[in-house]
């Protein structure tokens, strides 16, 4: 094959890996992505960097982890200069397409935004109309629960963001020329919160086969304050199984909708010829409570599987895909950036971390990882790494006004805290409350810190913890910068040759735009200078 891969990345918001059939869930529908996994590969041990949006993106996007250069807030993005897979991509020959949902590049900086991509698709849906929340006092109020989308169209669907975004990218498939490589990134809004859905989604779930929801947590399974603080504002943690199920199957039929869109891509693909030479990455940013120990959505530093463990189905390009199936060795979403540069064999121009998964792709018996880590939450004096009640319009979110109003809290609820997890155990270390860990096969309901039987574990993944911190501390730029500036380097060489060589250098610099270092080299060999001992010497 001459051309070099599409890369189509198919990237839902809020969605949890146990909402997919082919990975246990019985009352799910998701017939596309379950062949997509068919032909690819679907990792069940996927887990997010970061259980917020913008942290998570800006983590997989540059094959960082959030704390490596300070992306651990929804306020901080990539800004001018931070190099990411969208420019790395468009300055090797790609052309660079976007959804409106970004959450990754700073919004502000126009000129950024057009560096990193060739075409940011910004096209506007309609609102979709629901049942609604009721009215303030409500037990749906802070729920999130919204039930059935009714302004429809013909097919049964609200002509939305998700809608009108994924026809922007059919569009693109169709009309791109065959030999001109793709990227595009189809960020969508579902299944995040509201949770709400059309009928014909709706009736795809099978309620009768719908996971019950993990209980509200007690005091004596020693969870962290917030987990706690969360389910007594947000309302559900008394609700009866009935409005519960309601919740959870109206959850599952925003994964349907979404499992329709990637039929769509897919189908693009294939009608234009350019599926067997795409590679394909479905994720999430991260997963959702769904009513899980009593709350719906998200926060940034609790780590139970349901918000950090998250569908990851790969399928490459005919030529490379050797196996296929249900991959359980541990993967983070940074190893998506690795293996996009392995694939299209673009380059970083920065330390980064992810590891490519095309030899695990290849064979099973094959491991990347060990452990998988996320992280989350801030220091007590970073009182500007909290979300605001008002959102970018100066309309006060009241849904979020109580998660929000615990994380401006300094009483440690909104602690700086890390995951490791393994496939059997998972530690959790915090800053100003208890750590925690859980043996995986009694399940993540019961701290099980204090128990004495697990204390060499608990040492060993401090320990690995430790080492894993120190490792990815920093991210070094692979370009190198000059020590003094230009005008000491030139009357150095004016120097060492004993007349002026500066408006020669200066004269090639301009019409060759060359490097200034490497013409001070060329310069010195050409004109035969000798440097022995000049720094020594010089008074």
């Amino acid at each position: 094959m001459n051309r070099r891969p599409d890369i189509i990345v198919i990237n839902p918001d809020q969605m949890r890996a146990d909402s997919l059939h082919h990975l246990g869930n019985l009352a799910s529908y998701t017939p596309n992505l379950d062949t997509l996994a068919d032909e690819g590969v679907s990792f069940s041990n996927a887990f997010s960097q970061n259980p917020v949006c913008v942290p998570s993106r800006c983590s997989f996007m540059t094959g960082t982890y959030p704390h490596t250069n300070g992306h651990r807030t929804m306020s901080y993005l990539l800004r001018q200069g931070e190099d990411n897979l969208y420019r790395i991509l468009k300055n090797s020959g790609y052309y660079v397409w976007t959804s409106g949902r970004g959450d990754c590049l700073a919004g502000q900086q126009t000129r950024w935004l057009k560096e990193c991509t060739s075409e940011i698709y910004n096209k506007c849906g309609k609102k979709p109309k629901d049942e609604g929340r009721g009215e303030k006092g409500d037990k749906r109020y802070l729920s999130f629960y919204r039930g059935e989308i009714t302004n429809v169209e013909s097919d049964g669907m609200c002509h939305d963001n998700d809608w009108v975004w994924t026809k922007g990218c059919e569009d693109l498939i169709r009309k791109t020329k065959p030999d001109e490589p793709i990227f595009a990134f189809l960020g969508l809004n579902n299944p995040h919160p509201p949770y709400h859905a059309e009928k014909r989604f709706l009736d795809l779930i099978d309620e009768s086969k719908i996971p019950p929801a993990k209980a509200p947590s007690k005091p004596e399974d020693k969870k962290p304050s917030m987990q706690y603080e969360l389910c007594d504002a947000l309302g559900i943690a008394d609700w009866d199984t009935e409005n519960i199920t309601a919740l959870r199957k109206t959850y599952l039929a925003q994964c349907a909708r979404i499992d329709e869109m990637t039929g769509r891509i897919i189908q693009a693909l294939k009608d234009t010829g350019r599926y067997d030479n795409a590679a394909i990455f479905f994720f999430s940013d991260h997963g959702d409570f769904t009513a899980d120990y009593g709350i719906p959505e998200k926060a940034q530093n609790l780590f139970d599987d349901c918000l950090v463990n998250v569908p990851l189905i790969v399928k490459l390009p005919k030529y490379m895909q050797t196996d296929n199936g249900i991959n359980d060795n541990p993967v983070e979403l940074i190893d998506f950036f690795a293996t996009v540069l392995d694939i299209t064999k673009a380059e970083a121009s920065y330390t980064h971390f992810g590891r490519s998964l095309v030899d695990t792709i290849a064979d099973k018996s094959v491991s990347v990882r060990d452990f998988v880590c996320s992280e989350g939450g801030r220091l007590m004096s970073e009182s500007h790494c909290t979300e605001e009640v008002e959102n970018y319009f100066g309309v006060v979110a009241d849904e979020y006004a109580p998660r929000i109003n615990i994380q401006q809290k300094n009483d440690g609820q909104h602690t700086k805290a890390v995951m490791i997890r393994s496939k059997d155990y998972k530690y959790v270390m915090r800053l100003y409350e208890t750590d925690e860990f859980y043996d995986l096969s009694k399940g993540e309901e019961i701290n099980e810190i204090d128990n004495p039987e697990y204390s060499a574990i608990i040492a060993d993944m401090r320990s690995k913890l430790l080492e894993w911190m120190l490792e990815t501390a920093d991210s070094v730029p692979k370009d190198k910068d000059a020590r003094f500036p230009d005008d000491f380097y030139l009357g150095t060489v004016n120097a060492m040759a004993g007349f002026k060589v500066s408006p020669l250098i200066k004269g090639i610099m301009y019409l060759t735009r060359n490097d200034f270092s490497s013409l001070i080299n060329k310069a010195i060999k050409l004109l035969k200078i000798d440097t022995n001992g000049f720094y020594n010497n010089k008074k």
